[in-house]
């Protein structure tokens, strides 16, 4: 079971080949402002050296645990709820009818949620939209512009 949090509620458009972006402006949001000032999940680890350690050694396996419980339990930024605003990244559909797609996750980085371990959970959009999109297809860049509506959810999704 993986956590994300859902920021968008809305997605009025996922900008791809197939579509042009709203004519209204959007703020750019960048990934960075998504996670609290001061969110910093290694801070526990400083002094830490695991290149010194096996993959098996059991200390090494409970910093990773540790490590991925602080990424699931990442608190997102909360000013961002209710805002506008327009971001980039990679498509993973969920929902499909044929070549349409009405929902899907937003990723910061290729590849990210299709190997573990996934983002964390603030590094995780769920995005859907009022009408199906053409051009979302798997580990596509795309502009995906909309209103956040910050909410943390549990869904298998990702792993």
């Amino acid at each position: 079971m993986m956590r994300l949090l859902s920021l968008f509620a809305a997605l009025l458009l996922a900008a791809t080949a197939q579509a042009a972006p709203p004519s209204e402006p959007w703020p750019e949001i960048k990934w960075e402002a998504l996670v609290p000032k001061g969110w910093n999940p290694a801070a526990e680890f400083k002094g830490l050296d695991l290149s010194k350690m096996q993959d098996s050694d059991p200390r090494a396996m409970e910093v990773l645990d540790r490590l991925k419980q602080a990424w699931d339990n990442a608190p997102a930024e909360t000013a961002l709820n209710g805002k506008k605003g327009r971001i980039a990244g990679f498509a993973l559909p969920l929902e499909r009818n044929g070549d349409k797609v009405t929902e899907f996750l937003v990723v910061p980085y290729f590849g990210a949620c299709i190997h573990t371990p996934p983002p964390p959970a603030n590094q995780i959009i769920h995005a859907k939209s009022a009408k199906p999109l053409t051009g979302v297809k798997m580990m596509v860049p795309i502009w995906a512009y909309g209103t956040f509506s910050v909410q943390r959810g549990e869904t298998t999704w990702g792993v």
